[in-house]
């Protein structure tokens, strides 16, 4: 049984990320919502486009009214008025200025915007009342950023900014790493769906739903095999046709030591080579990953209580997942903050434990407080509004309330 942090390493070792040239798809920016670029992005455009005011007021020589004040106000001239999106007609001289607007283009001849809230303006001129600093509120062209540089660099998740400098530069089409396709089933002859009857013993399959959800999060096709009953040949059948065709393929149930738990035998039998037997974690011991000869798929065997196959996704499937999709190293995760606990933690157990609860900022900091209720991979229901899950180190037992533990961001 391997600890929490040999298996992470084995896991990360055996995803090589999605390759650069080959698998690259060319999406509208509008789309690109969640993806990760794949490539540098360029522009044609300098950003601001042209000089600019920050701020309404006016356009004018600073050498002209350098030594103003209340009681040494300079009178200037007003030549025009610029709006945003217009072009300036004139040329500021000497004792002249122009009225000018958030955005809008600097005239020839002005370097500095004096704020109109230190003006008084009389008919077609205005006193300046204060001396500005040299180019104050003036947006110099491409001070933000110069053409033909990198705007963006690869390997970053796309999100509402990123789309916004891409939309400002007027990169519409944009270079992405494609989705990563991900196989999942359940296995269990007592699963049944959540729209089918409900006959004594069966239980519905809720790892399907979770999987799904958490996985299109991510940005994810999801390719559903549904549940499969513990019969070897159709179990083989479906994993010899979905590890074809897949990134990664996750089961839920099958991969602990009972009588009917057949995943391991059957994928030894289409020549996996298992990384990955069990860990030493709460929820989530009984954990298979195994990979495939002539494919790329990486299989995970889940367990087939609820809680334990969240945990396990997210502590060691979604960083896999986002190393493979092509995110950066220090985006992989997962992510894990120091939290002051609200109640004492017990732990029985002589592994690393997760228990869930709601992780939240307080004024000092993060603050961790347990769900109420039982935790037990099989008890579905106070994992609902988690957000964290606290860890309780290995072959520790207590930690009391008022202490900083370790958690991990969830949802």
């Amino acid at each position: 049984m391997l600890e929490v942090n040999q298996a992470e390493s084995i896991i990360l070792s055996l995803v090589q990320p999605l390759d650069a040239d080959k698998d690259v798809e060319t999406i509208d920016l509008l789309n690109s919502s969640g993806r990760i670029l794949a490539n540098p992005v360029v522009s044609k455009l300098d950003f601001p486009h042209w000089d600019n005011s920050a701020m309404d007021g006016y356009a004018l020589k600073f050498a002209d009214v350098k030594d103003c004040s209340p009681e040494n106000s300079i009178s200037l001239e007003i030549v025009e008025e610029i709006l945003a999106g217009s072009k300036p007609q004139k040329q500021i001289q000497p004792g002249q200025t122009a009225r000018i607007f958030t955005g809008a283009c600097m005239p020839i001849g002005a370097d500095t915007i004096v704020i109109q809230e230190v003006t008084q303006r009389e008919g077609n001129r205005v006193l300046i009342l204060e001396a500005p600093e040299p180019q104050a509120f003036v947006r110099y062209r491409g001070s933000f950023y110069k053409a033909g540089t990198p705007v963006l660099n690869p390997r970053i998740y796309l999100g509402a900014a990123e789309i916004a400098v891409l939309a400002a530069l007027q990169c519409t089409q944009i270079n992405v790493y494609r989705r990563v396709k991900v196989g999942i089933f359940s296995t269990g002859n007592e699963l049944v769906k959540p729209d089918q009857p409900l006959k004594y013993g069966q239980i519905v399959d809720s790892n399907e739903y979770a999987l799904t959800i958490a996985l299109e999060k991510m940005g994810v096709e999801v390719i559903k095999f549904g549940i499969l009953p513990d019969e070897p040949e159709i179990l083989q059948k479906t994993i010899a046709e979905a590890i074809l065709n897949t990134d990664f393929l996750l089961s839920t149930g099958g991969v602990s030591v009972g009588d009917y738990d057949y995943i391991e035998e059957i994928i030894t039998e289409l020549g996996a080579e298992i990384h990955v037997h069990s860990v030493a974690v709460k929820p989530g011991k009984p954990l298979t990953v195994a990979s495939f000869p002539n494919t790329k798929c990486l299989y995970f065997g889940l367990p087939g209580n609820p809680v334990s196959a969240l945990v396990s996704f997210w502590r060691f499937v979604q960083p896999a997942l986002k190393k493979l999709a092509g995110a950066n190293e220090a985006e992989w995760g997962p992510e894990f903050v120091r939290a002051r606990l609200l109640q004492d933690l017990n732990s029985k157990n002589k592994r690393e434990t997760y228990l869930w609860g709601q992780l939240n900022l307080g004024n000092d900091g993060y603050e961790f407080k347990l769900a109420v209720g039982s935790h037990y991979s099989g008890n579905l229901i106070n994992l609902a509004g988690a957000t964290g899950l606290a860890v309780v180190p290995l072959n520790e037992n207590f930690i009391p309330a008022g202490e900083s533990v370790r958690v991990l961001k969830i949802n």
